[in-house]
């Protein structure tokens, strides 16, 4: 739904688990080669992906530290994902559970996929640019982590949304809302992991990695977080969604480690480079939850 989560599909196929992708591009050049580009990493387009008029483009801008600014021309929808029953997870964020009319219709499938007990996570992924005054896209941000299990955002995303309240305040407000789970990314600094049901909280630094830039960074971590979640049996169905609202933060911790280390990997590279099993030193896996 939109190019963060295309960027996240890409890193969960690259970490052996089977991905669709719902998204709005058309038949025309741009929306063939993201199609074969989905193609070639392992992830299905849903029927209905293709209904654009134009498919919309993002160009990313690099600064002299590495890190990326992005401008926008887009049209965004979403086709109702058929089959929905017959996936264990549901991730969104950024733009597309933002932006009208596509947030809505993706709010929709969200709500669909909690009543058929399937687990959802979300990253707000906030652009300014594009998500009009912060104190509205706190309002459609909200509603999205009130339906969500897992919720990632960056302390930049919480410094626009929510200024002049401190981290801890929002992350647990935010735990208050629904998620079992709530975690800030803070760049080099790592990240702070909450679980909602124990109440723990723990700070986790990052790897000290040369960085190439920042593309992609904060997709490969929620990749990484949401394969370790599914591997450790806390994401992928209304069992998992019991068990995850009962986890500790000793339980969340090893995927929130592979996160952490995929991330690192990918801003060691030039563009949003998914890394693999082989790549984080792991073997391969078996049977896991298939995710959209």
């Amino acid at each position: 739904m939109g190019g963060s989560p295309a960027n996240v599909a890409f890193g969960i196929a690259a970490l052996e688990h089977p991905v669709d992708l719902a998204t709005w591009i058309a038949t025309d050049e741009r929306g063939r080669r993201i199609e074969e580009v989905c193609r070639q990493r392992g992830v299905t387009l849903t029927p209905g992906s293709q209904g654009a008029a134009f498919t919309s483009v993002a160009h990313a801008t690099l600064g002299a530290d590495g890190a990326a600014t992005y401008v926008f021309d887009l049209e965004w929808q979403v086709a109702p994902v058929p089959g929905l029953t017959a996936y264990g997870h549901v991730h969104t964020g950024s733009i597309g559970a933002v932006l009208e009319p596509g947030g809505a219709q993706v709010r929709e499938i969200l709500t669909e996929a909690r009543r058929v007990g399937e687990t959802v996570s979300y990253d707000p992924n906030a652009r300014p640019s594009l998500m009009g005054r912060p104190e509205q896209a706190r309002r459609s941000i909200e509603s999205g982590i009130a339906l969500s299990d897992v919720v990632k955002v960056s302390d930049e995303d919480i410094a626009w949304l929510c200024p002049g309240e401190s981290l801890d305040d929002v992350v647990r407000a935010w735990g208050e809302l629904g998620p079992a789970v709530v975690m800030v990314t803070r760049g080099g600094e790592g990240v702070v992991v909450r679980a909602t049901g124990t109440g723990e909280q723990r700070a986790l630094p990052a790897p000290a990695v040369q960085v190439v830039d920042t593309v992609g960074a904060g997709d490969s971590f929620m990749a990484g977080l949401v394969s370790g979640l599914l591997d450790a049996g806390l994401l992928g169905g209304p069992e998992a969604r019991g068990r995850l609202s009962r986890a500790t933060l000793a339980a969340v911790l090893p995927a929130v480690d592979r996160a952490l280390r995929t991330a690192a990997l990918t801003v060691q590279r030039a563009g949003a480079h998914a890394p693999t099993r082989n790549d984080l030193g792991e073997g391969h896996v078996g049977h896991s939850t298939s995710t959209r």
